[in-house]
């Protein structure tokens, strides 16, 4: 790590008893087999499970439609990025040689999986309401800004509406190439539109999540025009 412990507990808003799962959560696979893909998996659910007690409960006559499309914008491979730049987890994290020389710690999807990481360590170190806790004051900017009379749409789809909007063709999305074993596959997708010159890419751990993240990404720099 980067820092110390202590400085990184502190910017999590939590300190472990357990050190060995801080340590946990920020190992990549590419570190060996004693990596953060199991508390990544728990993590990933009990995050789910907190975003949509939230939702739930601050959105008394919201539908079940409404509540899934609120709760996909919020928990999203952007969103968790987001959130482990404002915790500053790309130095802390620790990774095998080639993924450091790739530039990983800069990775949305490595960051993004640091955070479900670290969720699921906190869930086992010190239980739900430890989770809960940090999961609500790491998102606070998320969670504040959700109105149900905003629509929410996800990246592919606001992209394919602001192209038909302007009487341009559909986007077209193309796998680029897939990394790594079978249960720890990483995709990386193309998405080529006649705006653009060159294709944008993204990688993340599944197709669909690789594309929202190029989707978004191609959307951002056509509105900056």
């Amino acid at each position: 790590m980067a820092s110390s412990a202590k400085q990184l507990q502190e910017r999590l808003q939590y300190t472990f008893s357990d050190q060995q799962l801080l340590v946990l959560a920020l190992s990549h696979r590419s570190r060996g087999s004693q990596n953060n893909e199991r508390l990544e998996f728990l993590g990933d659910a009990v995050l789910g499970l907190t975003i949509s007690n939230f939702l739930y409960r601050r959105f008394s006559h919201a539908s079940e439609g409404d509540l899934s499309r609120i709760r996909s914008q919020i928990v999203r491979a952007e969103s968790l990025a987001e959130i482990a730049r404002s915790l500053e987890l790309g130095p802390e994290l620790l990774l095998g040689q080639g993924e450091m020389k790739s530039g990983g710690q800069r990775r949305d999807s490595i960051l993004g999986d640091t955070v479900e990481a670290l969720i699921g360590a906190i869930y086992l170190d010190g239980g739900i309401l430890s989770a809960e806790r940090c999961i609500l004051s790491w998102f606070s900017e998320q969670l504040n800004a959700v109105a149900l009379d905003v629509p929410v749409k996800d990246p592919k789809t606001a992209l394919q509406e602001w192209l038909q909007g302007r009487g341009r063709a559909l986007p077209e999305y193309q796998l680029v190439k897939t990394e790594g074993e079978d249960h720890s596959r990483l995709y990386t997708m193309s998405c080529i539109i006649d705006e653009l010159k060159s294709a944008a890419t993204a990688t993340a751990s599944s197709r669909r999540r690789a594309e929202q993240l190029v989707a978004e990404k191609i959307l951002k720099e056509l509105e900056n025009k």
